[in-house]
Formats: structure tokens, sequence, C-alpha cells
């Protein structure tokens, strides 16, 4: 295990009233915390050595005291013609967390991590063969957001290299001009309900508008749980009109536990009835996230269970699945189901009346599955 020494509090860690204080306690007036807010939130530039309309002495004293490097690049893997960069960084303490970065024609989708390694044991699961390392400040995870938007800003309307410089054409020669990030996703490592309070705090910080925030929709945010459902029903009153993905798998119980041990203590029908209550809360369809597993949970009768636990809480409308075609990782018994059987398990849940779309799977030629490229430079 790395070691865990506390991350150094950055500007993305304060609250807005936070930083107004950080510039008074720098001797500098209070309306220089919306300058540099410009600059971090609306400009994206987070090095303060850019910053030529701030004095010179200022910005050496912001740098040294709440600009502190968070993410340092160890590499970059790039898959799918260029349109899917995937990032390792290290952290100022030497664990190392993952970033996936997804272009497409019209939109792009940043896939960020809450936590380095993850507690919930899953056995097919890259991340929860590792184990825990520690949970990520608010900085950490929203650097992952801001490094996606450098990057994608860079190079519109050519693959994703290495170096963030434009390249060649994306995959099938589409050009995508998309130069913001339309969709952000917690589904990297980690369970970011077990971080609740630092995750809440970057998606607040991510979705606040400009120049107090990024601005981004909170539509177009996505935070994902295997099922904690006392902060699944925290989460709920928040009043966030966010997505909430329930990474479930599996639906019923003795199945589920195999492949979610989280699921001995909240089984199936709390999780199911926490995200119901969510998506009455805010309006909001909740994802049904399912990876499919060869001669695990494919079959037709677990289509038809899925599809009775999730018709019975109300009519369609409140859920939707999303099929994942599992990527397998290196010594894991665990593979994708063959083609057929995930036809006949859609096809089943579509004549049932459940809106289901399968994934289109992106970093299967890298061994892009969460948690496989960190472990191949732990």
């Amino acid at each position: 295990m790395r070691p865990s020494r506390r991350p150094p509090r950055h500007w993305y860690d304060l609250t807005p009233a936070e930083r107004v204080q950080a510039v008074a306690d720098l001797g500098a007036p209070a309306w220089r915390a919306r300058q540099v807010d410009h600059h971090v939130f609306v400009r994206c530039e987070p090095d303060p050595s850019t910053w030529s309309d701030v004095p010179a002495a200022l910005r050496d004293q912001l740098a040294a005291r709440w600009f502190p490097p968070l993410l340092g690049q160890a590499r970059d893997w790039l898959a799918d013609g260029g349109e899917t960069l995937k990032s390792a960084w290290r952290l100022h303490d030497g664990n190392l967390v993952e970033s996936v970065l997804m272009r497409y024609r019209h939109r792009a989708t940043v896939c960020i991590s809450s936590q380095a390694g993850c507690g919930m044991g899953c056995p097919f699961c890259a991340t929860g063969q590792g184990g825990l390392r520690r949970s990520l400040s608010t900085a950490e995870i929203v650097a992952q957001v801001v490094s996606a938007q450098a990057r994608l800003a860079a190079t519109p309307g050519a693959a994703l290299d290495e170096v963030g410089t434009a390249s060649a054409p994306v995959r099938g020669g589409h050009h995508s001009t998309v130069a913001q990030l339309s969709n952000i996703v917690l589904m990297g490592m980690g369970e970011p309900l077990a971080n609740y309070a630092a995750v809440l705090a970057a998606v607040r910080e991510l979705i606040r508008p400009a120049p107090d925030g990024f601005g981004h929709s909170a539509r177009g945010v996505t935070i994902s749980t295997v099922g904690l459902v006392p902060q699944m029903v925290r989460l709920a009153a928040e009043g966030l009109p966010v997505t909430l993905a329930v990474s479930l798998h599996a639906a019923d119980d003795a199945l589920r536990t195999r492949l979610v041990p989280m699921n001995a203590h909240f089984g199936v029908d709390a999780v199911l009835d926490a995200a119901w209550g969510y998506a009455r809360a805010t309006k909001r369809r909740v994802s049904i996230e399912y990876a499919l597993m060869r001669d695990i949970n494919d079959h037709p009768g677990q289509a038809d269970e899925l599809a009775r636990q999730l018709v019975r809480r109300g009519d369609w409308t409140w859920a939707h699945v999303n099929v994942i075609p599992l990527n397998p990782t290196p010594g894991s018994p665990w593979t994708a189901s063959r083609p057929e059987d995930q036809d006949a398990f859609v096809r089943r849940l579509e004549r049932a009346g459940v809106p289901v779309t399968v994934r289109d799977t992106r970093g299967s030629d890298i061994d892009g599955a969460c948690g496989q490229l960190a472990a191949q430079l732990s």
C-alpha cells in the first residue's frame, strides 16, 4: 500500500467565501479572488504564472499557498483510433488513479476517479482486486476534469495524442469539433458515495455557475454507486439534478452478493428502493448498470427477474438499464457474454417494456477496464 499523506489544500478545495478570505490572508483586496476565479473557472488556467493581470508577487504567493501540483502524469494510453485517451496520474503521495477522455462526434465525456483503489471488493473489477488506498480530495477529483477539458480544447477536430497536440482525424473521419466536455461521470476508480463529502463538494464546484465554479450542467454529471443505501437517500435530498447510476449486475441477492460483496449489507430490494426514491425526488431517470458476464448473470431468467424488479416499483420511466459488455481483467475467470446471449438478454428486457441500451465499450484494445492501467505501473 502506498503512503497516504493528506493531500495539499488547493484553490479547488475552497468555497467562494473561503477564496475571498484566502486572498485577504495574503494582504490582497477581496476583488482579487474574483479575478483568480475568472482565470481558474472561466478560462481554465490553473497556472498562476500565466495570469498577466495579477501582480507578480501575488501570483507567486498564490502559487506557493493555493496551487500545489495535484496530478503528475504517469502515462497515457490511446485507443479507438485516437478517440479515447486513458491517463494514469500519480498523486502527491505516490498513489495512482485513472481518468479516461472519450470523444464522440457530437459530445465528449470524461470518466474520473473518486478514490485511489476501491474497498468494495467486486471480484470482476481490477480496481476492487487491488483494495482501497485512500479517498481523493475535492481538488484531486476536480483536477481530472480540468485536465480533460484542457486536452479536449487543445485538439479540436483531431485525434487525442499523448501530449495533447493535433494529429490524425478521429476514427471514421468524423472530424469532431467538440471542444467542451458534455458529460462528467464518476465511474472510474473507487466508490464515489464512500467519499461522499469530497465528491459532493467537487460536483457542486463543477456545476456552480461561473465565475464561482465551472458552470457545467448538472444533468451532464453522473455519480455511480454499488448501492450504499444511506448515502443514496442522502443524495436524493441534496437537490442536485445529477444522474445516479447503480451498479447492480444481478437482480437476486444470492448472485449479487457474490458479484458485489456490499450486497450482504444492503440487498437488492433496499438498493432498488433507494434508487426509486432518488428518481421520484429528483425527477431524474436512474441508470441501472449491468455488466454481462458469460454464464454468470446473462441467462434469460436473470433478465426476467431484473425486469420484474424494475417494473414492480412503478412505470418504466424511472429507470434505464445500461448493459455493459464486460472488459475482462488479467487472471480473472470473469469474461464477456457471448454475443447471442447478450442479444437475447436485451430482447427480454425490451419485451418487458424496460428501456435498455448496450454501452459502447471503449479501451478494450489497451486493457482499459478500470484499474488495469494503473495496476501495470504499480
